[in-house]
């Protein structure tokens, strides 16, 4: 039976049925599941199959958006269990955004997914994230990581003005800064200063922890 909702909620999450995804996290639960669980074997593999949708040009910005509404959906049902599991302790706060003139979602999205599972405090700026907003959340969140993406190549340099830009504001010692992207890789987020790379949503939260621990 678990099983079965757990393939359920990973098909109507991909073909974005929002009322039969909600369902379904709710059934999950009531059988037994953790959050964690739903997670882990629901949630993310069908933002994963989403992903190579996309990349395959199978899935556009619209299906993009239609499947964020649906996964946001199964978060509403989990994120209050996450808290309460958290109980009384403050959870590390994290700022993300898609760096200005990217438009894409779909991989921040899923980062924010696991991060949130995985209990952390997460504020999403958005997409077409001015350099500008990114400092100032820095400054007003305090947070203690920073994440940005970038699809394209022609907006990756994005990150570098970001990156100067917490230089310039005195900004740049407090906060650990990752980047992810099919832009981005190792080498450039060597190249501009940041604190390491993420090639996917769970590579990231491992490398969150690492560099938070």
């Amino acid at each position: 039976m678990q099983t079965s909702t757990q393939e359920g909620l990973r098909w109507a999450v991909v073909v974005f049925e929002e009322d039969v995804a909600e369902g379904l996290t709710r059934q999950a639960l009531a059988s037994g599941l953790s959050p964690q669980d739903i997670m882990r074997d629901s949630l993310i593999p069908a933002l994963e199959e989403v992903g190579r949708l996309y990349a395959a040009g199978e899935y556009f910005l619209p299906e993009l958006v239609m499947v964020g509404n649906t996964a946001q959906r199964v978060m509403d049902v989990l994120q209050p269990l996450i808290d309460d599991q958290e109980g009384s302790r403050r959870p590390l706060r994290v700022v993300i955004g898609t760096v200005a003139g990217d438009l894409h979602d779909i991989g921040k999205s899923m980062v924010i997914t696991v991060l949130k599972g995985a209990g952390y405090e997460v504020i999403d700026l958005g997409i077409d994230v001015p350099t500008s907003a990114f400092v100032a959340a820095v400054r007003d969140h305090r947070p203690r990581l920073l994440g940005m993406s970038a699809l394209l190549l022609t907006t990756r340099e994005m990150m570098r003005q970001v990156i100067h830009a917490l230089v310039e504001a005195g900004l740049r010692d407090e906060v650990k800064i990752i980047v992810g992207g099919c832009s981005v890789s190792q080498g450039y987020a060597d190249a501009i200063g940041a604190d390491g790379y993420g090639k996917d949503a769970i590579s990231a939260v491992h490398l969150a922890r690492e560099l938070l621990a």
